[in-house]
């Protein structure tokens, strides 16, 4: 026996490495009267099937109310061992039946007892490497039904192969345990392709080795992968016994864990051991009781604080006790017990499930003890956990440049970890998804702007204008998730200047200049007096409606772009294949065999004939001879039939639009396919996951292999070729401070526009950043908002010298880069879905993201083969992967559906669902006014307008008789000042009930914070 320590460390902030493992062992006489696994639970239980080849599905485990009682009853009358000293299973069972409650028993059966356990030792076996690396099956699957149904262990899937052993071994296999793996091996027919080893001649310390190798392999077990790393195990070993007349019942919970080789499947330390026999005939009962205590066991708050706590019998009782309490029972009328539960998408919190009990016990008024005492100090632990995580850096410190200091003291622990945490694999594929959707939206905004400015700023202004503010400001930003790019906001801005310096006869990269200096000023004084803080009033509602706005554009530009396409390579309407020769490049000719239809009239056919002679009546019977036929005039038909000769382009009819359209969806549809491709139940966890985080990737390629495969002239991906200015003849690269044709004072008019710019800068920028620090992406390294805000107003200043674009946070490209650098438990129970753990926060991505952006020039040989479809279908994705998951969204699709087939959103429980229409349509409409500004030449005050939502959210907080703050607290987010009078009542309240409170306000407080809880 292998002995470890334990992991577990006294106090409510740390504990036992949880879910545990946990296996069901069964030996019944009145079957084989041998060791087999029957149960297991991590997390849900699992059962053997189809006699033991195989496992179940994951399902929530059920169990009868009274079985618990009986539990109750047999942990109170039977041996309970909490600190056993016991180093094997053998000096454990002594410890048993040396207890009073085991006193009943007689010499003869307490000896029996002991053989029971003692007899047999697990089979030596060996790991079968190549089917360890080719198995796809349960243990390397994501849990689902499709896969826990379809596959198990099985005949080709098959990880062990037993060894052929000394024959004295052969009589102790009947009592080991064993697993659907073992039984089997024990049915493999001879013939099967497995290592035999010769024992005759060994010596016993070659038999020795037999042993520890087994134990070594054992840490190869697949599943182990699927149990939290230093998890500890439970074994519950249930017998049905000839020599017993009642059954017997044993708890042990050891001091110091052990591993029991002979009867867990994976290499996990058992910390308890359960021992539950009974006369023949009772089977049922005992497995039945087996199992409830398996259940009993996967309860984190049990485990936390009775399992691994309990000091006295009395308490684990009380454990027990409270664990039936919060038990819900299901009518026996209202469901059938033989069905399997699916494991659900998620389950009751933590902090929810102490808050009930406390309130449960205060209504009992039980006196507290030393349980209730650990209840409270973990609910608080949670409580100061999550208070931790909140935002503390939108706050006015009231000091000059008061916030900067904050951000760069917050960041700068982190700043190394920002680069050591990028050694993923999953950087990799975010690196190249976000580059080619950077470089498409560069080189789109960049053909606008030369448009615009008549080639000043083109594809490679842009190309610099990402890799110089974007590279730094991920290298020094607040937030590196954040990706700059031009915007459109921005580039109508630069329209409406283009426009006004033309008219007035002023140099317009020199007034550009200026203004980019002023707004470069602006953003420092902004950052000076904590400006940024401003952005705490931006609620769901202000985020939800803009980030919306931007994903609509997306699809809306996607879709235009696919449409102008189809006006520059038309389609044939009405075509006709047969008059495909009346058009270039398809030609006929006569014949260079210089044999034609009339030189083998005689052996033509009737449809020939027939077409000679419908083509002869249309020239008024002139054709006589193969001279008279204009054969460049014949149709596809007639040419065939007078034995002219076709061009090789008439064997094709060329639709480089309808081949683009289906590049555009197809892109669009495999890649929101494979993104999702983490949840099926095909190939094992890993491949999945590698295909999920390369899903835009994989699209690329596919659809840029069929593109090559049919060689149409589809548009392709065009970036420049040489690092010049793209009117190298009108400007350099450093754009002059003054210009001879215009007056000094408009530079210091350019200050106006300046501040419009800023206000334009300021709101795409915070917004987006917002949105990148939801708390639902779960960041840890904190924001940055002043430190952002100081490197865009620098990065300003830099490109108008330079005459580059400039560029601000786009959303979402951010959204996008979030998106693809998510993390999920690479260790999850079976049959549960991987929990977000959060996003891989580091600066190297958008590093390499903006240098390869500077470096296309480089690129274009290999660019230059994908085509411009495939890209806007990745735009298009983006677009719509903006709007999935935005409460938004879901509370629109709410307004088309019948009220029994709405889902079970929890604002729906709090709210009536006029009150969440009407906060539905205000929000739509909200959206839609920016929509039709930005569509019009007013887009100008469209950040203005952005702005405005602000205001008139908090609007709604003064007619209660609207939308009162409970409603607003769900739909929404309360905005700050009311949030802090609501935390200043409650700290009185709670201040009161110290003193003198009554239950009625404890119960209040309490389900307030329930509330919050849920949240």
């Amino acid at each position: 026996m292998e002995e470890t320590s334990g992991g577990f460390i006294d106090g409510p902030t740390s504990g036992p490495v949880l879910p545990m493992f946990i296996q069901l062992n069964a030996r019944l006489v009145e079957e084989d009267d041998q060791w087999k696994e029957v149960s297991r639970w991590v997390k849900f239980q699992e059962n053997v099937e189809d006699g033991g080849k195989r496992w179940s599905k994951p399902h929530v485990p059920s169990c009868s109310f009274s079985v618990f009682s009986g539990l109750r009853h047999e942990l109170e009358n039977s041996p309970v061992l909490l600190n056993a000293k016991g180093s094997d299973i053998n000096s454990i069972v002594d410890e048993v039946m040396n207890t009073e409650e085991a006193a009943y028993l007689d010499t003869r059966e307490k000896s029996m007892i002991q053989g029971l356990f003692s007899q047999g030792v697990k089979h030596k076996m060996r790991m079968n490497f190549a089917r360890q690396i080719s198995k796809t099956s349960i243990t390397g699957r994501h849990p689902s039904d499709t896969s826990r149904h379809d596959s198990g262990l099985d005949r080709e899937d098959d990880v062990f192969a037993e060894e052929d052993e000394l024959e004295d071994e052969k009589a102790h296999r009947k009592s080991a345990p064993t697993t659907p793996e073992m039984k089997h091996k024990n049915s493999l027919s001879p013939v099967t392709k497995v290592r035999h080893h010769s024992t005759a001649n060994q010596s016993p310390s070659r038999k020795i080795s037999y042993k520890d190798e087994t134990l070594k392999f054992r840490e190869y077990n697949l599943f182990s992968k699927k149990v939290p790393k230093d998890a500890e195990a439970a074994n519950i070993q249930v017998a049905t016994c000839s020599f017993l007349s009642r059954p017997f019942f044993a708890f042990v919970r050891l001091e110091n864990p052990i591993v029991l080789e002979d009867f867990c499947e994976i290499s996990k330390p058992t910390r308890f051991l359960a021992l539950i026999l009974g006369p023949p005939g009772s089977s049922a009962e005992l497995l039945e009781k087996g199992r409830a205590l398996g259940s009993l066991l996967t309860d984190q708050l049990f485990c936390q604080l009775t399992a691994y706590k309990a000091q006295t019998k009395s308490a684990l009782i009380s454990g027990l006790e409270t664990y039936i309490s919060e038990l819900t029972v299901l009518p026996p009328s209202s469901w059938d017990p033989t069905i399997r539960l699916d494991p659900p998408k998620s389950t009751q919190s933590i902090q929810t499930r102490l808050i009930n009990r406390t309130v449960l016990k205060k209504r009992e008024s039980m006196e507290d003890n030393d349980e209730d005492n650990d209840d409270k100090a973990l609910l608080d632990f949670y409580k100061e956990e999550k208070n931790h995580g909140e935002d503390d850096s939108l706050q006015f410190t009231g000091r000059l440049f008061g916030g900067l200091m904050a951000d760069v003291r917050r960041k700068l622990p982190w700043y190394v970890s920002d680069f050591t945490d990028a050694f993923h694999i999953q950087t990799l594929a975010s690196i190249i998804y976000i580059y080619l959707a950077t470089v498409t939206k560069a080189i789109t905004f960049g053909g606008f702007l030369g448009d615009i400015t008549d080639g000043l700023q083109g594809v490679l202004e842009s190309f610099l204008g990402h890799l110089l503010a974007g590279g730094v400001f991920c290298l020094l930003g607040g937030q590196p998730l954040t990706v700059l790019g031009c915007t459109g906001p921005v580039l109508i801005f630069e329209k409406i200047l283009v426009e006004f310096c033309t008219n007035y006869g002023i140099y317009y990269l020199t007034m550009r200049l200026w203004i980019g200096l002023w707004s470069a000023l602006f953003c420092i004084i902004i950052v000076a007096v904590d400006g940024s803080a401003i952005v705490r009033y931006f609620t769901r509602f202000t985020e939800e409606a803009f980030a919306a706005l931007v994903g609509l554009i997306f699809i809306a530009e996607s879709l235009k772009k696919l449409f102008k396409m189809g006006k520059t390579y038309k389609v044939h309407k009405y075509f006709d294949v047969d008059e495909m020769t009346n058009e270039e490049p398809c030609r006929c000719s006569s014949p260079e065999s210089g044999i034609s239809i009339f030189d083998r009239l005689n052996n033509s056919t009737a449809s020939q004939l027939k077409t000679l002679h419908s083509y002869n009546t249309t020239t008024n019977g002139t054709v006589l001879s193969t001279a008279d036929i204009d054969w460049s005039e014949l149709k596809k038909s007639e040419c065939e039939a007078f034995g002219g000769d076709m061009s090789s382009s008439c064997k094709y009819s060329p639709d480089i639009f309808f081949l683009s359209v289906f590049l555009f969806f197809g892109t669009f549809f495999l890649c929101t396919s494979l993104k999702k491709f983490k949840y099926t139940p095909y190939f094992p966890t890993r491949i999945r996951s590698l295909i999920t985080d390369y899903a835009v990737i994989l699209t690329i390629i596919v659809f840029v292999l069929i593109d090559s495969y049919y060689g149409l002239a589809t548009p392709k991906l065009i970036v420049p070729t040489v690092f010049t200015p793209t009117r190298s003849d009108l400007r350099t690269w450093l754009i002059p401070l003054y210009d001879d044709n215009s007056p000094w004072y408009v530079y210091l008019l350019a200050a106006i526009p300046a501040m419009l710019l800023t206000i334009l800068l300021f709101m795409d920028q915070q917004i987006t950043t917002v949105i990148v620090n939801r708390k639902e992406h779960k960041l840890k390294k904190g924001a940055g908002y002043h430190l952002d805000m100081l490197i865009i107003g620098i990065m300003m200043g830099v490109c108008s010298l330079l005459g580059l674009p400039w560029c601000v946070a786009a959303t979402v490209l951010c959204l996008g880069h979030v998106d693809s650098l998510k993390m999920d438990t690479e260790s999850s129970a079976p049959g549960e879905t991987p929990q977000f753990l959060g996003v891989r926060e580091q600066r190297v991505t958008g590093i390499c993201v903006f240098l390869l952006t500077g470096l296309s020039v480089k690129l274009a040989p290999i660019l230059k083969f994908i085509p411009m479809p495939v890209l806007y279908g990745v735009l298009m994705y983006m677009g719509v992967n903006t709007l999935n998951g935005m409460q938004f969204i879901d509370r629109l699709m709410l307004m088309f559906m019948p009220g029994k087939h709405q889902p079970d959103y929890l604002y729906l429980r709090h709210v009536p669902l006029k009150k969440v229409h009407l906060f539905t349509l205000i929000q739509a409409l909200s959206l839609a006014s920016l929509w039709i500004i930005k569509s019009t030449p007013a887009s100008l005050i469209f950040p203005l307008m952005v702005l405005a939502l602000v205001g008139f959210r908090k609007v709604m907080d003064f007619f209660p008789s609207v939308f009162s703050q409970n409603e607003l607290f769900w739909l929404d987010n309360l905005m700050p000042e009311k949030k802090k009078k609501d935390g200043k009542k409650k700290n009185k309240k709670l201040k009161k009930k110290l003193e003198n409170g009554t239950d009625e306000e404890f119960v209040s407080l309490k389900n307030g914070e329930a509330k919050l809880a849920e949240c």
